[in-house]
């Protein structure tokens, strides 16, 4: 009888420590710490105008950002087309409260000209549009903060994941969606509540 008795003090103790646990990574999710900010990187990046421009730049603006490269054939195309779909479904959204940002892990290939080009040719069209390249040191630690893997597999040609990352007005990393699939919706869910708090 003693055994059984300590055997359920055990489990309730074990539950009361998993709840615990449970809630306080919950509410380390929820905290909107700057110090977790992308606009605390102090790199420095290239728009498809030439323009150059740091993150912080970018403050005020919930960010919905991919990291691609313009020659690519495979997963990229789907990439943008997943974006496009984004917009598409944010329906009519305050174009001053959004960035639509497409990042380079090919700086050499990819000048402004040519993401430029990319742009026009995908009909991504205004100022919440960005394509922004920076030198190789920056691309990579911006890629590890959004837990990004890439590698070149031959001179024209790179393996990379897949993932669609949003960001409050604050730079905090709230959403990320990872691999190729056609639903979007908790992508653009996650970014209206953004848009609403803001």
């Amino acid at each position: 009888m003693l055994k059984i008795y300590d055997m359920k003090n055990l489990f309730i103790y074990l539950m009361i420590a998993f709840i615990a646990m449970a809630c306080n990574q919950k509410e380390d999710h929820l905290t909107n710490d700057s110090s977790e900010s992308i606009f605390q990187l102090n790199s420095e990046w290239e728009n498809q105008e030439g323009e150059f421009i740091k993150l912080s730049d970018l403050k005020g603006n919930t960010l919905v950002m991919v990291m691609i490269y313009t020659s690519c054939k495979t997963a990229c195309p789907r990439l943008t087309g997943e974006m496009r779909e984004i917009e598409k479904k944010l329906g009519n959204y305050n174009e001053n409260k959004i960035k639509l940002v497409l990042v380079s892990i090919d700086p050499k290939v990819d000048t402004p000209e040519t993401m430029k080009k990319y742009l026009n040719d995908n009909d991504f069209n205004g100022d919440q549009w960005l394509f922004l390249r920076s030198d190789e040191a920056s691309t990579r630690e911006f890629a590890n903060v959004l837990s990004v893997k890439y590698k070149q597999i031959s001179p024209i040609d790179f393996s990379h994941s897949n993932i669609i990352s949003v960001f409050s007005d604050q730079g905090v990393l709230t959403y990320q969606k990872e691999g190729l699939s056609v639903d979007t919706s908790e992508v653009v869910n996650e970014i209206n509540k953004l848009l609403n708090n803001s």
